[in-house]
């Protein structure tokens, strides 16, 4: 009796051994999720047949989503609940109100900017994060920037901020800071801190061609999700 006792001490310990060296390198098996009990819709700026801005062939919809979608990824797994406003190619009311017919794009546009909107109010997140890329004619700017709206959310402005920072530090390549701006429907309306990040210039042939990089792309994800992190971080201190 006493041998198998011992015995299935000793196998209890090796599974301990193993599940400890095996889990050892993930800070997530000793600590609770960072960002445990926090919600978070993530929009994926435009789509469906409406592509926002474009050069050629590089489209602003399929930008935004792909790092929508690496965003949605990190936060997940620092334990956040993440709501995506559409998570295909087609726009939000493709996704959510496919039976609803529109006469024209215009009408139709407007109202997948209602829908966004209803998305929010429904869920009642803690934040909220809509995604894009920029483009003007002139090709010489370039940086991405992170906007809030001054009628919004009282917190969107410090959220902007953190944001800002996070990629001016990781991602080297911009002195932009975080402004506030005013024709941002879903920003001024959202009853949570808003941001909307820009992530760089289309219309600028280096920028357009590192926001097409997938690398780059999980790069800008990684740094709009420690922007976050740091936002709520800095509130609980």
């Amino acid at each position: 009796m006493k041998r198998w006792l011992a015995l299935g001490v000793i196998m209890l310990m090796s599974i301990v051994v193993v599940a400890y060296e095996t889990n050892a390198s993930n800070r997530n098996f000793f600590l609770p999720d960072p960002l445990g009990g926090i919600k978070i819709v993530i929009d994926a700026g435009h789509g469906g047949q409406d592509g926002g801005a474009s050069k050629g062939e590089v489209i602003e919809k399929d930008i935004t989503l792909t790092i929508a979608q690496h965003v949605e990824k990190q936060l997940k797994k620092k334990g956040a609940t993440v709501i995506m406003t559409r998570t295909k190619d087609g726009d939000v009311i493709d996704e959510h109100a496919s039976s609803e017919k529109y006469g024209t794009l215009r009408e139709r546009k407007k109202q997948d900017i209602f829908l966004r909107k209803d998305i929010v109010e429904k869920e009642k997140p803690d934040l909220f994060i809509t995604i894009h890329a920029n483009a003007i004619p002139e090709t010489k700017w370039r940086g991405a920037q992170v906007f809030y709206h001054k009628e919004g959310h009282a917190e969107s402005e410090l959220l902007a901020k953190s944001i800002q920072e996070s990629i001016r530090t990781n991602l080297k390549n911009t002195d932009r800071e975080a402004l506030s701006i005013k024709q941002i429907y879903l920003l001024k309306k959202a009853e949570v801190p808003a941001a909307l990040v820009e992530t760089g210039f289309i219309s600028n042939d280096e920028e357009r061609a590192l926001l097409t990089d997938k690398k780059y792309q999980e790069k800008m994800g990684d740094a709009i999700v420690e922007g976050i992190e740091a936002y709520l971080l800095a509130k609980i201190e």
